[in-house]
Parts: structure tokens; C-alpha cells; sequence
């Protein structure tokens, strides 16, 4: 490989020996997530120090059947934030699906699940409680097996007192 080709890219990765050291023992044990490994395989195949091979992008991206922008963007992140950031999963900003229940609104749903059911009814059912929460402005819009979700994290479940396998504690009075 020649030093030209080097000299041209923007991110160059030198590991001292003690990272080859920890990146060669972290696919030597096989025992992480395939795409930490993958890294660590990018990281050891693009060194350019003396005890590293140099290989270039395209042999890479060959050699490990991964996109030239992976190649890239593990090059860089070494550079900019050290073999950690590279090797540890960031987490997420935001997560995935918004929760619908927050704390008060949670407690609002399990006080409405603990009253009087409506007129005409024995008990609350899921689908009563996903109507009446909607009516009263306490959610948009909600499931009734969001609902039950919600309601499951509780020792407050309508389902879970009506078949017998309540998690709540016998009081006194039971």
C-alpha cells in the first residue's frame, strides 16, 4: 500500500498496541455483538502503525462485505472520540414511540379503573376505560391494550382482580 493513499484520507487510524491488544481479544472471545466486532475489524484492518496493515477502503469493505460509509464513519469516530465511543452503543435521544401515559395520567387512569363502573356495568372492561379516557380528555387517542399495559404495571388491574390472580395484598378487611 502506498503512503500516498494515506496521506489522502481525512481520518487516519494509528492504534497504539495496547488497543490492537484490546480490539484482537474482543474478537478472539466471539462473545459480543456482531457489529462491535465488526468495528474492532475495521479499526485493525485500516492501522496504519507499524504493527497494523494499512489496507486500504475498498479492501476492507471487501474483505468484511460492509458499506464504504461504515468503514468511514468508524474511522472517524475514532479520531474524534477515542476506541470507547467506537466500541460502546450510543443510546438513543429520544425513544422509539412516545409514551401516551405519563406519570399523571397514569394515575388519573388507574383512579378512573378504581371507581364505579358505569351505570348498567359489573366492573370496568378495557374498551370502557378506552372510550371514557378519550371523553375525558385525559389521552388523544388510546388502545385498549395499551390500557391494559398501563393498568398491568399496577396492582390496580380490573383483569387481574376479576379472574382471581390479583397481585394485591390481603388486607384486614378481605
Amino acid at each position: 500500500m502506498s503512503m500516498k493513499e494515506n496521506s489522502v484520507k481525512k481520518y487516519v487510524v494509528r492504534l497504539s498496541g495496547e488497543e490492537r491488544e484490546q480490539l484482537e481479544t474482543l474478537i478472539g472471545k466471539g462473545k459480543s455483538p456482531a457489529r462491535r466486532q465488526l468495528k474492532a475489524r475495521i479499526l485493525l484492518k485500516s492501522d496504519v502503525s507499524p504493527d497494523g496493515p494499512g489496507w486500504s477502503d475498498s479492501r476492507i469493505i471487501g474483505a468484511l462485505d460492509c458499506s464504504a460509509s461504515m468503514v468511514s464513519r468508524v474511522r472517524q469516530q475514532l479520531v474524534e472520540e477515542g476506541l470507547e465511543a467506537v466500541l460502546r452503543r450510543k443510546p438513543r435521544a429520544t425513544p422509539g414511540v412516545a409514551r401516551i401515559f405519563d406519570g399523571e395520567k397514569e394515575a388519573k387512569l388507574i383512579a378512573l379503573a378504581c371507581s364505579k363502573p358505569p351505570k348498567g356495568r359489573a366492573r370496568w372492561t378495557l374498551r370502557l376505560l378506552e372510550k371514557k379516557v378519550v371523553e375525558l380528555a385525559i389521552v388523544d387517542r388510546a388502545s385498549d391494550s395499551t390500557i391494559g399495559r398501563v393498568l398491568k404495571k399496577t396492582f390496580s388491574s380490573p383483569i387481574a382482580a376479576s379472574n382471581g390472580s390479583s397481585r394485591r395484598r390481603p388486607t384486614a378487611r378481605s
